[in-house]
């Protein structure tokens, strides 16, 4: 296979394709149903889908009461199975269908997998509803307790039992388990129990009637489920057809991959309805390796997959290129939703305040000293100050504001500095670092002092350095502490000054907000209203700037030194991040999950209020030189300053690479499996 289809197939990059079906329902006709069910089929098989889930009962109807107990009646459901499972022969996909189910004397409501021809499995309803509209131990035997058994279904021997789960044995990752409706709302789902025997889907055929409010309650059960199994949660429920006399069926379909709703479909369908997505199982499996109280849960629970018989099957993937029936959203730390993105800066903001409030109590302090250089990380650490200052009925007035101007630094982010400063209300006063920065270049003899352009590091340095040298004396002189303002993207790729630099500060409130996330919370701070007209200009003159250290003075072209031109877009680097070190992808994934999200600007969903002339895309070509760009600057070049970080709080979910939080590392690590992985696995 060549390497570019390798790439792009969902199956090398660790997703299975679910479905989640709503058949038309014929009241007490399995053999229409049968043609319903393999409609579907035919459908969920031109989509490419791996696992296709049906409604409980299915096969024969949920809503026919006695005629459940009549051999006719049981006697078509069996050759319905027959039928559905010779037509599958020649498909790559797995179905769930329910149907009543008949052994050793009882009848029982089942889950029935189906692959390739063959009955995998069937699974028994644990728990049995009957009370207020149910009445199903009229019917049906409990199925709890009943394991290591078989029964004859359709003409053939299969496993039959509550521990049960299902495992393809060419496809990494696609293992399943299955119960039904009421098990999950039971206090003790058996979803659980098969999570924690290692089942990565988790699937519901569930019959459950519609009253008002109930589809949330079911949306709530799926997306809690899915979250404290670390798992997928794939939900079917009856619908059209289904018998009405008492009762009435919404076909409520969805799946939800770790409390995110992936797919739904519509509610009250007219006729048959599939929902669709591709749920990243190489994810769910890395998130339960590094979720130790998940295993801690499997060990307290005796270690189920002991008592669990695991079903392997060939599922015989084709890895081609089928696309990618999930979303992909560019800004990680930026929902897209508006209404989600103010409850996210919201929540961001206050935490970044509080954090500060505690400090400056534990410290008695009633001054901070901070750098403003008119970028955004310093506007932003200043508006948390004036925030956390207010709180606490502190004056404005002893936040001591500083702007250093260098040898690059720019008329308009120093009037900017100011005008910020002024505004805000806060203390602001100018130390020129020049004549302190020429003298020490001229003790070190550099060239740059005798009348040379050489702006190399040590020029650089030499800034960078004086500006946390002087905010530190200042702290000193004026009894305060040194607030940082770099934030958690610079952390990630080392573009920071080490030690007496940027790098360091007493408390640092943006050390876990990543660059795309604090220019959100600028534009949410001066969008809620919290500042006046004039502070609200200003802010939106910085957003509006170029991001630069202004460190090298403007070259012929006149234009400034560009920070995203050395180390990357911040909008694909912050994506790099994220994927990387919450969930350990490898690099080919994150690519290909960027390649998805970045390709192309009119696809998907961009975050409330990014203007036109910001909606970026890029070519795979551009994916893999900064993803390696990260890689190496990530792994190999940068930790030791990581592994020295000022104390500062957690913000968002993958945004700490604190050395006493979420990341520990060595400092002296290479990139090189990383790279290698990249650049084996990645087309050019």
């Amino acid at each position: 296979m060549q390497k570019k289809e390798a790439f792009l197939s969902i199956h090398r990059q660790g997703f299975v394709r679910v479905a989640g079906c709503t058949p038309h329902v014929h009241v007490g006709d399995p053999a229409a149903n049968a043609g319903e069910v393999l409609a579907l089929m035919r459908a969920a098989e031109a989509r490419h889908v791996d696992l296709a889930l049906f409604p409980e009962l299915g096969m024969s109807a949920y809503a026919i009461d006695d005629l459940l107990l009549q051999d006719a009646l049981l006697e078509s459901v069996d050759e319905s199975l027959r039928r559905i499972a010779e037509a599958s022969r020649d498909w790559r996909q797995v179905c769930i269908v329910g149907a009543p189910i008949r052994r050793n004397n009882r009848l029982y409501n089942c889950a029935v997998v189906i692959a390739r021809g063959k009955i995998l499995g069937v699974v028994p309803k644990s728990f049995l509803p009957n009370y207020r509209e149910y009445y199903e131990n009229r019917w049906f035997a409990p199925g709890v307790g009943l394991t290591g058994l078989e029964a004859g279904v359709a003409g053939q021997l299969a496993p039959f039992g509550t521990d049960l789960i299902f495992a393809a044995s060419d496809l990494a990752d696609f293992v399943f388990h299955a119960e039904i409706c009421e098990d999950f709302w039971s206090a003790t789902p058996p979803s659980t129990q098969g999570a924690l025997a290692g089942a990565l889907i988790l699937c519901n055929l569930s019959a459950s009637n519609v009253v008002v409010g109930k589809a949330e309650e079911r949306a709530l059960l799926c997306a809690s489920q899915s979250v404290r199994c670390l798992a997928a949660y794939v939900f079917s429920a009856s619908g059209p057809g289904e018998s009405t006399t008492d009762l009435a069926w919404d076909g409520q379909a969805m799946i939800h991959e770790l409390g995110v709703l992936l797919a739904q479909g519509e509610r009250f369908p007219k006729k048959n309805q599939m929902v669709v997505a591709d749920v990243d199982v190489e994810r769910l499996r890395l998130e339960r390796m590094r979720t130790l109280t998940f295993n801690a849960a499997a060990a307290a629970a005796g270690h189920p997959e002991t008592r669990f018989r695991r079903i392997a099957f060939e599922h015989r993937p084709a890895y081609e290129d089928v696309g990618l029936e999930r979303a992909i959203g560019r800004f990680p730390f930026v929902p897209g939703d508006p209404s989600r993105l103010d409850q996210d800066c919201y929540e961001a903001f206050n935490i970044q305040v509080q954090g500060l409030m505690k400090r400056l109590e534990a410290t008695h302090g009633e001054r901070i000293v901070v750098g403003i250089s008119g970028g955004l990380d310093s506007t932003h650490a200043l508006l948390v100050a004036c925030k956390a200052f207010d709180a606490l009925g502190l004056p404005r007035a002893n936040i001591l504001a500083f702007t250093l101007p260098g040898f690059a630094t720019s008329e308009g982010t120093k009037s900017n500095a100011w005008a910020l400063m002024k505004a805000l209300g806060v203390t602001g006063e100018e130390i020129d670092i020049k004549p302190a920065a020429m003298q020490m270049l001229r003790d070190m003899g550099h060239p740059f002092a005798k009348g040379e352009p050489m702006y190399d590091v040590t020029f650089e340095n030499v800034q960078a350095g004086l500006r946390t040298d002087y905010l530190f004396r200042l702290a000193n002189q004026r009894k305060a502490f040194v607030l940082g303002t770099g934030d958690l993207s610079e952390l990630a790729l080392g573009w920071s000054t080490y030690g007496v630099g940027d790098h360091m500060s007493h408390y640092n409130v943006n050390g876990s907000v990543a660059k795309t996330l604090v220019q959100y919370l600028v534009r949410w701070v001066m969008k809620s209203g919290q500042l006046d007209e004039s502070a609200s200009r200003t802010l939106l003159a910085i957003l509006e700037t170029e991001i630069s250290p202004e460190l090298v003075p403007a070259g012929d072209d006149k234009k400034l030194q560009s920070t995203q031109s050395k180390i990357g877009p911040y909008e694909l680097q912050d994506f790099n991040l994220f994927h990387i070190t919450r969930y350990g992808l490898r690099p080919s994934k994150v690519a290909f999950l960027a390649w998805h999200a970045w390709r192309e600007a009119s696809r998907g969903v961009w975050p409330p209020g990014l203007p036109e002339d910001g909606r970026h895309a890029y070519t795979l070509a551009e994916i893999k030189k900064w993803l390696g760009v990260f890689l190496h600057r990530f792994f190999e070049l940068s930790q030791f300053k990581r592994s020295a970080l000022p104390n500062g709080p957690k913000v968002a979910t993958g945004g700490s690479l604190s050395p006493r939080g979420d990341w520990r590392a060595p400092s002296d690590g290479n990139a090189r499996a990383w790279l290698d992985e990249l650049e084996h696995n990645v087309p050019d």
